[in-house]
């Protein structure tokens, strides 16, 4: 009897904080929504100090035990004497040191969805840029996406080209896929690299409209579809289409083709447009032959030749790191893996190029 009632305050006991921790949890996340106001944060961060402080950190690493102290010393020194230089640097009239006139490399980047989600965050991150930037710097736009709606990616294809309006030398890099509206925002670009197994091209459009017309007729059940406007509706899910809606629709189609042909055109000139715009994919090194991109490589291989010239700076609106947020980005992170092991058990062959 007295084991039974030591189990039963033991599992009580238990219970009581496990449910404490809950609330605790809870009014943490009440605590950061009521203290995150919605807005971006901007963190800029050196690209130079990064790649110079892993350096450091794998040298004394592979350094034998009685040399490090030595090491270490000396990198401290040379910290502390790149400061005192950084400075001292010489001042022109204008009383500013003469090296802050000296070129810099802002990189951005941009991860499409198929809404162009990112569109609204990306155009502040330009205007930020765009503020700053002197006619030497460059930007960098690491670019990845598959593209998407029309509309969303002519957006973001539209606050890219402003880099160029200003007067600034813009790279992108390609290290995945810029497809279709990737592509249509990779080409307002000074110069596009892309890795050697990059997808780029796909200059071309698809619309797919389900259609249970005849389902509905089956079960004896009528949809009603009325318009004012001879074409306000050409395609329908539910009602009967018309061989002149389909006509209409792939007339519409073939217009937004042509759209996005001139806008490809207008930026790359040297393109057979006409030869290219047939909703193909190529692969980064038989893009450079089609003059689809300006040169082959990867996006890290590029900064680290510009980190040798000039300083790099990576730029990024970012919202606060709340608590709420910490835990949502832990539970997308879950999601993801476990979709991308899904993906993993796909035979490899249905991702070979058709």
């Amino acid at each position: 009897m007295s084991e039974w009632v030591v189990e039963i305050g033991t599992f009580l006991v238990q219970a009581v904080i496990v449910i404490a921790l809950i609330g605790f949890v809870l009014v943490l996340i009440m605590r950061s929504k009521e203290s995150d106001d919605g807005s971006l944060k901007l963190n800029v961060e050196s690209l130079n100090d990064q790649r110079r402080s892993r350096g450091r950190r794998l040298r004394v690493t592979t350094t034998e035990h009685g040399a490090r102290k030595k090491l270490i010393k000396a990198f401290r020194q040379e910290e502390k004497a790149r400061h005192k230089a950084a400075k001292s640097g010489k001042s022109g009239k204008s009383g500013k040191s003469e090296q802050q006139h000296s070129p810099k490399v802002w990189v951005l980047d941009f991860h499409g969805d198929l809404k162009a989600s990112q569109t609204e965050q990306f155009a502040q991150e330009v205007s930020a840029i765009i503020e700053v930037a002197t006619a030497e710097d460059e930007v960098i736009v690491r670019l990845e996406s598959a593209g998407g709606l029309v509309h969303g990616y002519g957006l973001a294809a539209a606050q890219l080209d402003r880099l160029r309006v200003a007067g600034l030398m813009t790279t992108v890099c390609i290290d995945k896929v810029a497809a279709s509206g990737g592509y249509m925002m990779a080409c307002t670009a000074s110069h596009i690299k892309a890795a050697p197994f990059a997808v780029i091209g796909s200059i071309g459009v698809v619309a797919q409209v389900p259609n249970i017309h005849r389902l509905l007729k089956r079960h004896d059940i009528d949809v009603e579809l009325l318009t004012a406007g001879k074409y306000k509706r050409t395609l329908t899910v539910l009602g009967e289409n018309t061989q002149e809606g389909r006509e209409k629709f792939i007339d519409d189609l073939e217009n937004t083709h042509q759209l996005f042909k001139n806008f490809v055109s207008q930026h790359r000139p040297a393109m057979d447009i006409d030869k290219l715009a047939t909703g193909e994919i190529w692969y980064g090194s038989e893009a450079l032959e089609q003059q689809l991109v300006d040169s082959v490589g990867t996006s890290e291989a590029y900064l680290v030749e510009r980190m040798a010239e000039a300083e790099v700076y990576h730029v990024k609106l970012e919202p606060p790191k709340t608590i709420s947020r910490k835990i949502g980005l832990a539970v997308s992170a879950g999601v993801e893996q476990a979709a991308v092991k899904a993906l993993g058990l796909i035979d490899s062959a249905g991702w070979q190029r058709r």
